[in-house]
């Protein structure tokens, strides 16, 4: 019955099966299907086009070779990042270097808006400090985030960039739902004390 739905409004499990059932141009389409995303995933979790370019190709070769034991039962998409983060990761070891995040760049919400990192940590300002010197303060809250555990970068990177859902982000770094929670709230605290920090010392500066 799959095969009478056409690929282009195929779900991205339905794309998968048909490929594994030898309809090979289903995986062209998930590939273009995910480039734009997946890709702007890895420019940013590396901070680098070059590297996230490599990174892509290595993740749907690995995709290609392990779409024969992909969980029917799973969704693609949080499989997909899985096997991107684990990539990007083994990178970066391979290099010796730490993902740096843009905190400037905006991310996806789970309403639907788009706004910056820096923006969300202002918002929650009585009112805004325009007498600070934005370079300042983004180097400030960069260097933060570039001081976190490397798992709660990527919490970070997962929800506030990609907009991943709380259970996807579980299921992309292989932990409990309570610990996603648990680590985007510490690193969210630490960012938010950088920006008071920041600021406060601003005004006496």
């Amino acid at each position: 019955m799959h095969n009478f739905i056409p690929l282009a409004r195929a779900s991205d499990e339905d794309l998968l099966l048909r490929f594994c059932s030898g309809q090979k141009e289903a995986f062209s389409v998930l590939v273009k299907r995910y480039e734009k995303e997946l890709f702007g995933y890895l420019k940013q979790y590396l901070g680098d086009e070059n590297l996230a370019e490599d990174v892509f190709q290595t993740t749907f070769v690995q995709v290609f070779a392990k779409a024969g034991t992909f969980d029917p039962t799973r969704k693609v998409r949080p499989w997909l990042y899985a096997i991107a983060t684990n990539q990007a990761i083994d990178l970066m070891r391979q290099l010796g270097r730490r993902n740096a995040v843009s905190i400037d760049q905006e991310f996806a919400s789970n309403q639907g808006k788009h706004k910056s990192l820096l923006d969300t940590l202002r918002s929650d300002q009585p009112e805004p400090l325009q007498h600070v010197a934005t370079a300042e303060l983004q180097e400030y809250v960069r260097a933060t985030i570039d001081s976190l555990p490397p798992h709660s970068r990527d919490v970070v990177i997962l929800a506030y960039f990609q907009g991943l859902p709380y259970a996807d982000i579980a299921e992309v770094l292989g932990i409990p739902l309570g610990t996603v929670k648990s680590r985007l709230h510490t690193a969210m605290l630490k960012l938010h004390q950088a920006w008071t920090s920041s600021t406060a010392l601003s005004e006496y500066s």
